[in-house]
């Protein structure tokens, strides 16, 4: 599966903004799905999780109760809407999935490009 992410950009401390991903092919349903995150001199950290049928979902403590990930599988799609951003979520968001998992945080085997995300003090 190959995976392409949009609606990174920069945003106020406080504001919204909502991430896509595209998947190509025709067994997107068969993936489990993720959003992970790369700050600056960080290693990419786990921030949210979805099953293969949208079902299931697994945040990181850091952003639960902010962020929502979801996915429509008609579509090949998986967003994450992230609400009353801080500057500590600035960071590369990357989209990623695995065949071998339901949820997971780190086993994902496909990987987006990543899109830049920035939250301004």
């Amino acid at each position: 599966v190959q995976l392409v992410e949009s609606g990174g950009g920069l945003v106020q401390a406080g504001g919204s903004l909502r991430l896509s991903c595209a998947a190509s092919g025709r067994t997107f349903s068969s993936y489990g799905m993720g959003w992970l995150r790369q700050a600056p001199g960080k290693e990419r950290e786990f921030v949210a999780a979805i099953s293969r049928s949208g079902g299931s979902t697994d945040y990181a403590d850091s952003v639960k109760g902010r962020f929502t990930i979801s996915r429509d599988n008609a579509k090949n799609t998986v967003s994450l809407q992230m609400n009353s951003l801080k500057p500590e979520d600035t960071a590369v968001y990357y989209c990623a999935g695995t065949r071998v998992y339901d949820t997971t945080h780190y086993g994902y085997d496909y990987w987006g490009q990543g899109t830049q995300v920035t939250v301004s003090s």
